[in-house]
């Protein structure tokens, strides 16, 4: 057993999840520590688009209750997009009716309507405001926050979980929970993204071809980033010239300024994909406990509010 931490409560990782929840404990009054492998802006988290929607999570009654909450919060912090990296924007979910909505979103997002030919020229799509998130901005914050609150982080990699001796520990580790658990239901799922010169887009776009293909067009501050993929089992974060080729085309098709849009960078991230998020308190030895906070695949600043919320209640029981 590792050696007994100053803390009431450890988080392991390092990502949206785990700084959330470290957040929302510390405003609590808990004494938190938080435990990542690497530096914010190299997590997982920071290579993400970020557009607010429900993306490959399950369950789903679940995955809604924890968006609409995390929802409430990125209204709140879009007031100041500047430190806070959230923006409220315009943008068009391709390939999708009104009806399919659903009314638990619907009623939340006021001004839904059927996107206009112009808006969306390659199909019939939804109109909607959400949550825009600028990832490596917001991390940054939400790191500044949890130490506000009196949170200690330490660049840390965990091997064992013997290490993390405290009285709660909550695990939310996301991909690396398939060897720390270990629980090999957790898998990768590839995406690509290429940043370019940002040629005057000012809402986002979200499309899907005919091939399951996918084509999104996310403005950022200084930047636009182009998507995207979704490779199930795939490891390997090292970006692909064809594909990130594939994938400006794919986008020039909804934006033709693109195509010719000078490339700032190229980024791969491993979504931590599960058949269903696994958020739960688990009794451990010598009367410590575990929460599991880990698997929101795609969707993780979506719920990340909702399931930081629904940790810490589970830590402080």
């Amino acid at each position: 057993m590792g050696t007994e931490l100053d803390c009431d409560v450890l988080v392991i990782g390092g990502g949206v999840v785990g700084l959330t929840t470290g957040v929302v404990l510390a405003e609590r009054g808990v004494r938190v520590r938080l435990w990542t492998r690497d530096p914010v802006g190299r997590t997982t988290s920071a290579v993400a688009g970020a557009l607010w929607w429900p993306y490959r999570i399950e369950p789903v009654a679940s995955a809604r209750a924890w968006a609409l909450r995390s929802l409430e919060v990125y209204e709140e912090l879009a007031v100041r997009p500047g430190a806070t990296g959230v923006r409220m924007v315009e943008g068009v979910l391709g390939e999708t009716a009104l009806d399919e909505v659903g009314s638990w979103a619907a009623a939340r997002l006021p001004g839904l309507r059927m996107a206009t030919a112009g808006e969306y020229p390659v199909g019939s799509g939804v109109r909607a405001r959400l949550p825009l998130i600028d990832m490596p901005v917001h991390l940054a914050w939400l790191r500044e926050r949890f130490v506000a609150a009196g949170g200690v982080v330490e660049e840390r990699a965990v091997t064992d979980l013997a290490e993390a001796a405290a009285p709660v520990v909550v695990n939310c580790t996301g991909l690396g929970a398939r060897e720390l658990v270990p629980d090999p239901s957790v898998r990768p799922v590839r995406g690509q993204l290429v940043v370019v010169a940002n040629p005057g887009v000012r809402t986002w776009t979200v499309s899907t071809g005919a091939d399951g293909s996918m084509a999104y067009l996310f403005p950022q501050p200084g930047r636009l980033v182009l998507g995207g993929t979704a490779e199930e089992d795939a490891w390997s974060t090292e970006p692909d010239s064809e594909v990130a080729a594939a994938i400006v085309r794919r986008c020039a098709v909804l934006c033709p300024a693109v195509a010719g849009a000078r490339v700032l960078e190229h980024r791969v991230g491993l979504r931590p994909a599960r058949d269903a998020v696994r958020l739960e308190r688990v009794p451990g030895a010598d009367g410590r406990a575990w929460v599991h906070n880990y698997g929101h695949g795609g969707a993780g600043v979506t719920v990340a509010w909702g399931c930081a919320e629904e940790a810490a209640a589970l830590a402080a029981r």
